[in-house]
């Protein structure tokens, strides 16, 4: 591990400790998040095999280890976080869940000597854990990687660069304003929040051309990829009315998914989802058509 990149990490651990509240409602708060909670939701299920044991990372307060264990898988949850984690263990206790889970376990992205080689069926690394150890990403991928099974598959999102400057534009007019044009200029560039943001909350953020270059550099190779939200980012006031009408919102959530696919897309969310596996077993994706871009 990048020695550098340790207090960070440190300080990523010191902020969720801090923030289980925030976390457990991000994705249900408001229409954008329960978008992205469902774009997610379906990018997992294509990949997930029935009674699958998934190894979780990053997994907060539990929304996709409650969605997991309702799906029949059996899970091995971690987080950074201790505070997240006993979050985690309360809420699935409390939803009767907690047969399915075989442990909690505090536990760092970029060191999971605790486990042995190919043991899951799935890694889930949702909500941004790579983004959040900076130069060591290719680590944490190589880590999910060796822990999957030959056959197995590792579904992870990262922040995205693009989408995030579009959807937080205020916040970009605020950091221009404190640190000039040059600073986010370099920021648009490298995905780096750390020189702008030297207290509170900071990541890498990454372009979707990106993303297969850091799974080859883990020894993997990526499968599909999709943004966590396109439209559902705009008028909020339109899509408030979408959700009303069950017939319109569940065709709306089909397009979304569908755009979310789309070459041009990709960087348009908050986040960029993707898939990937052992670059030995992946020879054969490289020129199939990625699951759900088909239009419905």
């Amino acid at each position: 591990m990048t020695t550098s990149t340790d207090g960070v990490v440190a300080r990523v651990r010191a902020n969720f400790d801090m923030s289980v509240d925030g976390e457990s409602e991000r994705l249900r708060k408001d229409v954008p998040g329960r978008v992205s909670f469902e774009i997610h939701r379906r990018f997992l299920d294509e990949h997930l095999p029935p009674g699958a044991h998934v190894l979780e990372i990053g997994a907060g307060p539990g929304i996709f280890t409650e969605h997991l264990a309702r799906s029949g898988a059996r899970v091995t949850v971690t987080d950074l976080s201790p505070v997240q984690l006993e979050e985690n263990r309360r809420r699935i206790t409390d939803a009767g869940l907690a047969a399915a889970v075989a442990e909690w376990r505090v536990a760092d992205v970029r060191a999971l000597s605790a486990f042995n080689d190919d043991v899951f069926d799935l890694t889930l690394a949702y909500g941004g854990p790579i983004s959040y150890v900076f130069e060591d990403a290719p680590l944490a991928l190589a880590e999910l990687l060796r822990v999957t099974r030959p056959g197995g598959q590792v579904v992870a999102s990262v922040m995205s660069t693009l989408g995030a400057y579009r959807y937080y534009i205020r916040g970009v007019v605020g950091e221009i304003a404190q640190h000039g044009d040059a600073a986010m200029d370099e920021v648009l560039s490298s995905g780096d929040l750390r020189p702008t943001q030297p207290s509170g909350h900071v990541c890498q953020m990454y372009r979707s051309d990106q993303i297969p270059q850091l799974v080859e550099r883990a020894g993997g190779q990526v499968l599909s990829m999709s943004a966590s939200n396109w439209a559902s980012l705009g008028d909020g006031a339109a899509l408030q009315q979408l959700e009303a009408d069950a017939q319109h919102w569940a065709h709306f959530l089909d397009n979304e998914a569908w755009i979310c696919r789309q070459p041009g897309a990709l960087d348009g969310g908050t986040h960029i989802l993707f898939a990937a596996r052992h670059a030995e077993l992946a020879i054969d994706e490289q020129t199939a058509v990625p699951a759900g871009n088909e239009r419905r």
